[in-house]
């Protein structure tokens, strides 16, 4: 079965403007692609991430995490259907670059760097804080400093055996959801009986649902969406299935499996405590049970996610440099990045070493800005991902001839993309995370530009002119 280090290396080839034929054969059935997604999306932005939505907007963190999920399988059943009609390695680059022009494929692809640099820094925080469970007195920049260092030096040993590893490692993950589903369900059905312990209280008028408003539900929507991240590394293994054609069916049984674990456990979490007891140091779903004194339940489930919140932060660090090295290898980034050192197992240290750098910086906030570089991480690599989703939206557009319903649904999948990103301005502890995207954006946009006049009009000129004294 194909694995999460499968997922870096699919993600490896998000920038790449292929021109390869649809016809590669894969040997993936469409629920092995399931699996391969449950795993790939599932990680401390659901563990970590969702106390911070729970906290905008309490309850009604169920109903973001159900319009998420819509929007998610807009998003992916669009990719899919592009996917199937025009199989590319690309994928949302390639489609973009077809819809749009060059500019629009580069920007995809280094807004995806960008992204995945973010979800690094934002993994690598979330261990750090959930380390501090065991050890609260040991600095978090100190823990980000050992994980950095741990998760470099696996990438420089290679990727032998880790396939294996990050199946196991996918397993756990989901069994320690499983685990606090089980638990939580003897708990409220009281079956523990333990002194102390909060009764279940159900919401069932507007105020207890929605205890934040409005204002905080529209909020907490770039948490839920955040927590689905990751089906665009779908939408780029849909290349390894045997039928392509089933790329719609495997995205929509990962989506519903996703979503009812998801919305169930956070269901229950929320019914169990107060919304100020929940931590944003703390995953909601130790806060939850937190009151019933199961000793080892805290210690379990806090392994569990730091295993395998590390084992995502590495499959993104295996991502992002090899996309460095597909962009270059397009012309969409400097020539350096696709050097490789034979003496380090043909690994590109120059594209690693720029991933490393991006870890350096996530330490240097994690001390500068101890107690909201998680918000603003979290926020910042949620709105990047969402920019490519609206990409992927508006490719359809050009490229599929979708029906009246299907336009309605993708303009409706749009808004939901705008809401959780406008959401994120209304709160002022997470908006420095807007300003934050908007700056990669505009960085990203001021290289497309210099991109056009000075490099790519200018290698068409030559182009063209090598043609004509050819033809003379």
């Amino acid at each position: 079965m194909t694995t999460k280090a499968n997922c870096s290396s699919a993600k490896g080839k998000a920038g790449q403007d292929s021109n390869a034929s649809g016809e590669q054969q894969g040997d993936m059935k469409w629920w092995q692609l399931s699996l391969v997604g449950v795993g790939c999306t599932i990680g401390t932005g659901y563990f970590l991430g969702s106390t911070i939505g729970i906290k905008t907007t309490g309850p009604s963190i169920v109903f973001s995490f159900v319009l998420a999920a819509l929007g998610t399988y807009i998003v992916y059943n669009l990719l899919a259907k592009m996917t199937a009609a025009d199989p590319q390695e690309g994928s949302f680059c390639y489609y973009a670059n077809k819809a749009f022009g060059r500019w629009a494929g580069f920007s995809c692809g280094w807004n995806y760097w960008s992204s995945n640099i973010l979800i690094m820094g934002s993994q690598l925080t979330a261990l750090s804080l959930l380390s501090q469970f065991w050890f609260p007195k040991v600095p978090l920049w100190l823990f980000a400093s050992g994980f950095a260092i741990v998760s470099i030096v696996v990438v420089l040993l290679g990727t032998k055996g880790f396939d294996r590893v990050e199946n196991i490692l996918a397993v756990i993950k989901t069994a320690a959801i499983v685990m606090f589903i089980i638990i939580a369900i003897c708990a409220v059905c009281g079956w523990f009986g333990l002194a102390g312990a909060k009764p279940p209280s159900f919401p069932n008028t507007f105020d207890e649902l929605f205890p934040k408003g409005l204002k905080g539900f529209w909020t907490s929507l770039i948490y839920a969406f955040y927590a689905f991240g990751g089906i665009e590394v779908i939408g780029l293994m849909a290349m390894q299935l045997k039928k392509k054609e089933d790329a719609p069916k495997a995205g929509t049984i990962m989506l519903l499996v996703l979503t009812i674990i998801y919305v169930v456990s956070l269901g229950l979490a929320v019914t169990m405590i107060s919304l100020g007891a929940f931590s944003e140091k703390e995953s909601p779903f130790v806060s939850a049970l937190d009151s019933y004194h199961l000793t080892f339940f805290p210690h379990v489930f806090n392994g569990a996610i730091i295993i395998a919140g590390f084992s995502t932060m590495t499959a993104s660090l295996f991502g992002v440099t090899n996309l460095l090295v597909t962009l270059s290898n397009d012309g969409n980034a400097p020539a350096l990045f696709m050097q490789k050192i034979k003496k380090f197992k043909d690994l590109p240290l120059p594209s690693l070493g720029l991933g490393a750098l991006g870890l350096l910086g996530s330490i240097i906030t994690a001390l500068l800005l101890p107690g909201k570089i998680y918000e603003y991480i979290t926020t910042s690599a949620g709105i990047l991902l969402l920019y490519n989703w609206a990409f992927i939206i508006l490719s359809s557009f050009k490229i599929l001839e979708n029906k009246m319903w299907s336009k309605i649904t993708a303009v409706f999948g749009l808004l939901l993309i705008l809401a959780a990103v406008s959401g994120t301005l209304l709160e002022k502890e997470i908006r420095p995370g807007f300003f934050i995207s908007l700056l990669f954006i505009v960085i990203i946009g001021l290289a497309a530009v210099f991109m056009k006049f000075k490099v790519w009009n200018k290698n068409k000129a030559m182009a063209a002119k090598a043609s004509k004294s050819g033809l003379d």
